[in-house]
């Protein structure tokens, strides 16, 4: 993608199930579907939206939004949303229903209890305000259904985070905002809560699917323990020191570690590489130095310190583990960091420490 190029933003599947809900409700009380539907969300932005179908049904009535997620890589971008609303008797008030593709909540941790249908707080109050723009004091079920949404499920974190049967309706502002970081890092604090509710003591961060499998074979960890920070360890580790588990383990591949180790929270590419020279420099010998300082990549570094019997990826570790801690402290927590080759192998180590006894250790920032 050109660097220059304005991305496009778009919208949440909570705006998408507002604009349906919306034109749904005034069809069922006044007949008519708007189309293009108007809303107004949180931040005082009035989109309009276009009907994908808009038809009475048994009971009700039944209107539908394909959603454009703008130029963010969103599983649900193109996806059917699809609302139906059905009246309630007087002073019953409103009611969220789970239809087709719309997950259940089925652990404690998340924003709404075990047993509610898993749309979220935030567009719950969307729904709500569009439908008293209708009539005051709506009395109505609505059910939210998302078109294939079970399928698409399987590519998002849903599963582990103990949400079943589908999708999340999300969204807090109804604007998707094209690769943005805080729709990850609220998933981490998401895994976070649920792993404190169930009373899990043991939580590893990895980096990406092969240290994540790596760690949870080292450790015999659940699948509520495991933590998809990805690049974000300092979203992971400073929501964790706020909201502490006892142990805390970071594993991630040699690249990512080592960028870590010299100082980095956010590990993306876009944030820089890995400063090579002085990963030579951790190490004996001036010609040793160097050859690490001439490697293409970090993964090569790494051949060339094993091949010389220096143990690179231990002294990475204890580097990430110090600048861990500095964003842990003071939580009372322990801290581990592993860090493994392609192959899941292990090739370096710092153990369990107490971060709250640690002594803070003077770092440098790149």
């Amino acid at each position: 993608m050109d660097e220059g190029k304005t991305l496009r933003r778009g919208w949440t599947t909570g705006a998408c199930a507002t604009a349906a809900a919306k034109a749904a409700y005034a069809a069922l009380l006044h007949g008519e579907f708007p189309d293009p539907v108007t809303i107004r969300l949180p931040g005082g932005e009035t989109p309009a939206f276009a009907l994908a179908r808009a038809e009475r049904v048994e009971g009700g009535a039944l209107a539908a939004v394909v959603k454009d997620a703008g130029d963010d890589p969103d599983v649900t971008h193109g996806a059917l949303i699809l609302v139906t609303v059905r009246p309630l008797a007087q002073g019953a008030g409103l009611r969220f229903k789970a239809g087709p593709g719309v997950g259940t909540i089925t652990r404690p941790g998340l924003p709404l209890p075990p047993g509610e249908p898993a749309i979220n707080p935030g567009p719950r109050a969307m729904i709500r305000a569009a439908l008293e723009e209708v009539s005051p004091d709506p009395d109505a079920e609505v059910e939210i259904s998302i078109a294939d949404g079970e399928r698409l499920a399987e590519r998002t974190l849903n599963g582990r985070l103990g949400i079943l049967g589908g999708l999340s309706v999300l969204g807090t502002t109804g604007i998707v905002i094209p690769y943005s970081c805080a729709a990850w890092i609220d998933s981490i604090h998401r895994g976070v809560d649920v792993a404190r509710a169930m009373g899990i003591g043991h939580v590893a961060g990895s980096t990406g699917s092969a240290s994540e499998a790596a760690v949870q074979k080292l450790h015999g960890l659940p699948d509520v323990a495991l933590i998809e920070m990805g690049d974000f360890v300092g979203g992971m580790l400073k929501y964790l020191r706020r909201h502490p588990i006892p142990r805390v383990t970071v594993a991630g591949g040699v690249a990512k570690m080592t960028k870590l180790a010299q100082g980095r929270l956010d590990l993306h590419s876009k944030r820089g590489e890995a400063d090579l020279a002085a990963l030579g420099a951790l190490l004996p010998g001036a010609d040793l130095a160097a050859r690490i300082a001439a490697a293409n990549t970090v993964a090569e570094a790494f051949q060339i310190a094993e091949q010389a019997g220096q143990p690179l990826g231990d002294a990475i570790a204890a580097r990430a583990w110090a600048v861990a801690a500095e964003a842990l402290h003071p939580a009372p927590t322990e801290l581990e960091i592993v860090v493994f080759d392609r192959t899941g192998r292990m090739v370096g180590r710092a153990d369990f420490a107490t971060v709250a006894h640690s002594p803070s250790l003077p770092l440098k920032r790149r």
